[in-house]
């Protein structure tokens, strides 16, 4: 039976889920009893820009160890959809589960702060520190592991510009369309032909836009 793990979006315009299809085979053994799970988080469209615009990301090995660091997130909580490597910044989507929230919430618990508001702030689930977190804390892990990647590549540090682009995909958005355009990129810098030529692109799982349900 395949899973269907919708992403509500939130928007006083109107309602569309992010809906992802698995396998039975990319299910965790807990996740295979579960036919839903859902989560108020909203697909983030997400840039990132190494350092100096280095042109290190668009490479076999890096793009190998992106999508294993990726597709280690389904167990996490972490849902990568498209996403296109380019080479001085990589373009992708992704939505947060309940998973990795509640883990961000306990270490945040768990670390000392310099006030207590501080603390209650990011671990209020309805706060947008908090999602602001969940978002922060994995591209830092992101980022880092593709950092290690490069290292072994003998390519010095550093490798990323501080911070990345976000933006929260509102429903009156299309997913499918925003791809469109990111999956041009190779095409516009003249890499490629076609986006379907470009070796360094791809999906994690299959989010697919729904209209209101």
């Amino acid at each position: 039976m395949t899973a269907v793990l919708p992403f509500k979006i939130l928007s006083a315009v109107a309602d569309r889920r992010y809906i992802l299809h698995m396998t039975p085979d990319e299910r965790s053994p807990r996740l295979k009893r579960l036919d839903r799970l859902f989560t108020s988080y909203p697909l983030y469209f997400v840039t990132a820009c190494t350092e100096d615009r280095k042109p290190i990301l668009a490479n076999l090995k890096v793009h190998e160890d992106f999508r294993k660091f990726c597709q280690t997130g389904l167990d996490r909580g972490v849902f990568v959809g498209k996403y296109v490597l380019m080479p001085d910044h990589l373009h992708l989507f992704v939505a947060f589960g309940e998973e990795y929230e509640a883990a961000l919430v306990e270490r945040r618990r768990s670390q000392s702060a310099a006030t207590e508001g501080a603390v209650a702030a990011v671990c209020d689930r309805r706060s947008p520190d908090l999602r602001l977190s969940l978002l922060s804390d994995w591209m830092k892990s992101l980022k880092n592991s593709l950092s290690k990647t490069l290292r072994g590549m003998n390519v010095p540090a550093p490798h990323w510009q501080k911070g990345f682009f976000d933006h929260v995909m509102r429903s009156e958005e299309s997913y499918s369309e925003k791809w469109l355009y990111v999956a041009e990129n190779p095409v516009r810098k003249r890499l490629v032909p076609s986006p379907e030529d470009w070796p360094y692109q791809g999906e994690i799982y299959p989010l697919q836009a729904r209209g209101h349900v």
